[in-house]
């Protein structure tokens, strides 16, 4: 073999040897929650003793729900956290004045509730996420400070349940679940839930235990006046959840996090993969910039400056994933390397397939907690997409790296049709009586 040839083969066996480690490392972190059954118990909001004993309210809360051409899912959302049965609430929604017709929604909601929401015109330019929360923190009057999408469908108890976790836990900040829901629409939407089931459900425990954790966009819950101490979100980057995050872990707050499928907030996947490929850019390129700009250097530990690193670098190592599939491919039949080498380049198929086998017990968990049906055809999804899919992933990491190197910071929108909000098969269990 030439040199080039050997350069080839010591790349390709240096990514197989990470790509090895991200695979454990990340299926590790999955499984998190159901190490045993204490885990998992320790994973939701309260023990089992039923609603009736949820403490008397004792914060007020601001909710809110940032929008922008919305116009299909907005009211539904507004109406829902109105009928939250906690007696301190206001909602906000967020519209900017340039979109008369999710302003129109708006206000008819707050015509529908006047004692509970408002409707707050955000006049920044460019218009962004974190730009319209910043406009709509100097408004807010409740102790805790709530996050919704426009398209969040929530349970009217889990205000109750928030505050309680603030009661007993004394926390700063509290995120609660998230889940997609539309898990018969496509091949790769079922691999969307899941990943959402397996993140809230069970790696962002990992995340709040080292005291180290990249919030979710919603559902999670503040104390107002941390949020005005630290200047509210990042009016730059394109995760905003994950950059205060990040900060607020970086100065010693308290995270706590609870994922309660009877409470869960729903939600539904892009509608397409390119708005996949989008929202996936965006955050990969979010993630990119908190790591550059440092604020987890502040961390006291170095487990925790580790823990940080790794995960805000996960873009690289997702678009060498996708680079690694090609060149392996190439290099097996273009270059006669030894039986040793060849073998290393195969490592990491031995936990991938591992973590599709979690995936469809998650899958059948899934749908006995959720109530719906387990297709036949849902699990050969998990077999055969399991590679495209990563393939997709892959794909927007490299386009957020390339966007990033360019200086590109434009916000690509996910679009949401109410996909989530189709009738369950079956109603859930009463609170605290999870499926098995």
């Amino acid at each position: 073999m030439d040199w080039s040839s050997v350069g080839v083969i010591a790349v390709l066996s240096v990514l197989s040897i990470v790509l090895f480690v991200v695979a454990v490392t990340t299926l590790s972190w999955m499984l998190h929650a159901w190490r045993s059954p204490q885990h998992l118990s320790g994973t939701r909001f309260r023990d089992d003793r039923g609603d009736s004993d949820l403490p008397q309210p004792r914060r007020s809360f601001s909710l809110l729900v940032p929008a922008r051409h919305e116009e299909l899912v907005l009211g539904q959302t507004l109406d829902r956290l109105a009928d939250s049965t906690h007696p301190h609430v206001e909602v906000i929604a967020i519209v900017g004045d340039d979109d008369p017709g999710t302003r129109r929604v708006a206000e008819q909601a707050a015509r529908r509730h006047p004692d509970r929401v408002k409707v707050v015109v955000d006049d920044s330019v460019p218009k962004n996420k974190p730009k319209a929360l910043n406009t709509a923190l100097e408004h807010c009057t409740g102790d805790i400070v709530g996050i919704f999408d426009a398209e969040d469908d929530v349970h009217p108890e889990l205000l109750r349940h928030v505050d309680a976790r603030f009661a007993a836990t004394s926390a700063d900040v509290v995120q609660g679940g998230v889940q997609l829901m539309n898990v018969h629409t496509s091949w790769w939407t079922l691999r969307n839930c899941l990943e959402y089931y397996f993140w809230f459900r069970s790696r962002l425990h990992f995340h709040a235990q080292r005291a180290f954790i990249p919030l979710g966009g919603n559902t999670v819950f503040t104390r107002r006046e941390l949020l005005v101490e630290h200047g509210g979100w990042d009016p730059e980057c394109l995760a905003e959840d994950c950059e205060i995050g990040v900060r607020l872990s970086s100065h010693g707050a308290k995270v706590v996090v609870a994922y309660e499928p009877e409470v869960v907030t729903r939600e539904e996947t892009p509608d397409t993969v390119r708005s996949l490929v989008k929202q996936r850019t965006r955050w990969n390129q979010g993630f990119l910039q908190v790591l550059r700009k440092g604020e987890w250097r502040k961390l006291p530990t170095r487990g925790q400056r580790l823990l940080a690193r790794y995960t805000l670098s996960m873009p690289f190592l997702q678009a060498f994933t996708g680079l690694l599939v090609p060149l392996s491919l190439i290099t097996i039949f273009a270059i006669k390397v030894p039986t040793g080498i060849a073998l290393l380049t195969l490592l990491p198929i031995a936990p991938t397939v591992l973590t599709v086998a979690m995936e469809m017990v998650a899958y059948g968990d899934f749908c006995r907690t959720y109530g719906t049906r387990a297709r036949l055809r849902d699990y050969l999804y998990l077999i055969l997409g399991a590679v495209p899919y990563q393939l997709i992933l892959a794909f927007a990491a490299a386009r957020a790296v390339v966007r990033q190197v360019r200086g590109q910071g434009s916000w690509e929108k996910t679009a949401h049709s109410n996909l989530h909000r189709e009738p369950a098969p079956r109603e859930l269990a009463t609170f605290g009586t999870e499926a098995a």
